[in-house]
């Protein structure tokens, strides 16, 4: 199954993931971006990237590997992916931390590299993480507009917060050790797999009926 770590940059998804590798069996960990992010990088690259990487799950899969993923993607870009319906399993969750801290965090990362728009951009970003995560119909257009055509939108966009489908699980890494988010991260993926394990988990091996065949 495809465990996936989102969220706006400088949430510390990279840093949980290579921290909780070792803890876990039977679990590839890789980056979005390892695939290499081109200077002008757009919302339908993004969509291209997350199929490559969802059909990449699907030949972990078939080895009997799940997939740890970090990246930017949220759960609504990852059902409309091509190639989803074809995972045994999806779980996502929100990596996010307060403004002011992510603020602090750029500006050590990429020291001078953003402007103050960008920041905001960044900040803005994660607000929308955080409503998408919470309702399907929190401003759906911000991914769906000017897409990739192959994404398949229509899977999720008449679903709504009720839903059981719809399941984002947040992780708020603000002002808490490196070793308590790491230990929670590890708590989710191994609730994960044992929800997927006993027919519990909400987006599992039924997935083709639950949100239709690939195109």
């Amino acid at each position: 199954m495809l465990f996936k770590l989102t969220g706006s940059s400088c949430s510390g998804k990279t840093t949980l993931a290579r921290s909780v590798a070792d803890r876990l069996q039977q679990v590839a960990v890789h980056d979005f971006d390892e695939v290499g992010v081109p200077e002008r990088a757009d919302r339908r690259w993004r969509h291209r990237m997350t199929e490559l990487w969802v059909r990449r799950a699907l030949k972990y899969q078939g080895r009997g590997i799940d997939l740890l993923l970090t990246g930017q993607s949220p759960l609504g870009e990852v059902l409309a992916a091509p190639s989803a319906p074809l995972l045994d399993g999806i779980a996502v969750c929100l990596i996010d931390v307060a403004d002011e801290v992510r603020r602090d965090r750029l500006a050590v990362r990429d020291a001078g590299r953003w402007d103050a728009g960008a920041v905001n951009a960044f900040l803005g970003w994660a607000a929308w993480h955080r409503g998408h995560a919470h309702d399907p119909r929190h401003r759906p257009d911000a991914v769906t507009n000017d897409s990739w055509p192959e994404m398949v939108w229509h899977r999720w966009t008449g679903w709504t917060a009720e839903d059981p489908r719809w399941c984002t699980h947040l992780l708020d890494t603000t002002d808490q050790p490196l070793r308590k988010s790491v230990d929670q991260v590890q708590r989710w993926v191994t609730e994960q797999r044992d929800a997927h394990r006993t027919g519990q988990l909400p987006l599992s091996h039924r997935l083709a009926r639950q949100i239709g065949p690939p195109r």
